[in-house]
């Protein structure tokens, strides 16, 4: 398409994006670099969602000492790289600064509209999305991106342990703590296997009487550094078989950790690559200088004891559950959207495929960091919303949905947390190609717009007035 022929600013269509965290944000960058009027709603005063300690949205599980467990360099984003003074594994404090930053680098703050919680919602028959405010406001939208994270709606154990109501220490869920000082000189037990388990066991081991880590299933444990090198940086080339690399992941972390049964914990009952891993470079030193202590699952909470499968008890104070996440859109009505047992059938993991004109952004789980993998979905929305994308046709759409739920069905193992997984390398490639496929197909069609401008009421931004291109 022509510069000349680009269609004005007038004639697109306007957007909401819902959250200003990693994902929201990079979203909103793809759309301001592309001239498209958007909303990008942030129920707190800050950007940076779950990486904001304390944040007022009550949606961030952060807690104090967390720092990331994918590297400085695999969680940035493509075109604006963290700063080289940060250490390999930024602390969340300088990970939040990075995004407050991004945002003023690329100069949309004035688009984000911060202390406004989405309460509701809808579309109407003729495609347009009203979308209602904690505040007693409504706008309308030709279409709305959601981007609200899949990190804060705790799940607990499900259904709870028998003596779960009776028992008289404490019971938290991981989304509630904030630093080890409730474990100082008690006994605790960190139910899980994954990296918010790991992490929180480790910190509990330096404080507490005793810690117990409870093992539901077993896991594969990835160090941050393999030779001398962040794990993450080695390359994992899609074009490879995954078979093949699978077994050459497999060899790596068998020479650098041995068998893993010979630390108390339980052999994992899949391959690498087969249910998401478990990075940390400090739990399994903290089990060999005998700190925490591997056990098998809860069968019940007993009073001030815990008994596990093994039938072995042990006196408890406090019990955390490092149990997941739900995927929850609390503005849209269950019978319109909603994700049972975490699961939703989605184009690539973004578009709906009833609503064109609703899509997902970040609502994935990678092996690998999220942020670049929004930061792809969000140019390729724009490209969308500007016709220089068109999506395959309904047919081909539900076929492609279909493959994938398959493939992952059959390559991970079945569980609420396996619902949205992919691989970092791969799901770029492959919407990379995706993308040229639909560059195509936008030319043979003439690059026609998508979603016609229909909204009576122009966005607003911080400031309330209209937003202009």
């Amino acid at each position: 398409m022509s510069a000349a022929a680009a269609p004005s600013s007038s004639s697109l269509p306007t957007v909401c994006v819902i959250g200003a965290g990693s994902s929201g944000i990079a979203a909103a960058k793809a759309l301001h670099q592309a001239g498209i009027p958007f909303d990008c709603v942030e129920a707190s005063d800050r950007i940076g969602g779950n990486w904001v300690f304390g944040n007022n949205n009550g949606m961030s599980a952060a807690y104090r000492d967390l720092h990331i467990n994918t590297s400085r360099d695999r969680m940035a984003y493509s075109d604006y790289p963290m700063p080289a003074d940060y250490p390999d594994y930024p602390h969340h404090s300088q990970i939040a600064a990075y995004f407050e930053s991004y945002v003023d680098h690329f100069g949309f703050r004035d688009r984000i509209l911060f202390n406004t919680r989405v309460e509701k919602v809808t579309r109407a028959a003729d495609g347009v999305y009203t979308v209602a405010y904690a505040d007693g406001d409504t706008r309308e939208y030709d279409v709305v991106l959601v981007a609200n994270g899949h990190h804060w709606d705790a799940r607990w154990p499900e259904p709870a342990f028998p003596g779960a109501e009776s028992f008289k220490g404490t019971q938290l869920h991981a989304h509630q703590y904030v630093d080890p000082s409730i474990f100082e000189g008690k006994n605790v037990v960190v139910l899980g296997m994954g990296n918010s388990a790991m992490d929180i066991a480790v910190e509990s081991s330096y404080v507490s009487g005793n810690t117990f880590l409870a093992a539901r299933r077993g896991a594969w444990i990835v160090p941050k550094y393999l030779f001398g090198r962040p794990t993450d940086h080695f390359k994992n080339d899609p074009r490879i078989p995954f078979k093949l690399r699978q077994k050459v992941m497999e060899k790596l972390m068998r020479l650098h950790t041995g068998d893993i049964t010979k630390y108390g914990l339980p052999k994992p009952d899949h391959e690498f690559g087969e249910a998401h891993p478990t990075v940390s470079g400090r739990i399994l030193d903290r089990i060999q200088h005998g700190r925490v202590k591997p056990k098998p699952n809860i069968k019940a909470l007993d009073g001030d004891h815990v008994e596990f499968v093994d039938g072995t008890r042990e006196p408890v104070d406090v019990v955390v559950y490092c149990t997941g996440y739900k995927i929850s859109f609390p503005f849209f009505d269950d019978d319109f959207i909603a994700a049972p047992d975490n699961h939703i059938e989605l184009f690539r993991r973004v578009f709906h495929p009833k609503y064109s004109d609703l899509g997902f952004i970040g609502l994935l789980q990678p092996l690998g960091s999220v942020m670049p993998l929004a930061e792809a979905q969000g140019v390729w929305v724009a490209e969308y919303l500007r016709g220089r994308y068109a999506l395959p046709t309904p047919t081909d759409l539900a076929a492609d949905i279909r493959e994938d739920q398959q493939s992952m069905h059959k390559r991970y193992v079945a569980s609420k947390r396996h619902t949205i997984q992919v691989d970092f390398e791969d799901y770029l490639w492959r919407l990379d190609k995706e993308r040229k496929a639909g560059a195509e197909r936008a030319q043979a069609r003439g690059f026609a717009l998508p979603v016609p401008h229909r909204a009576k009421d122009a966005p607003r931004t911080a400031g309330g007035a209209a937003v202009a291109a």
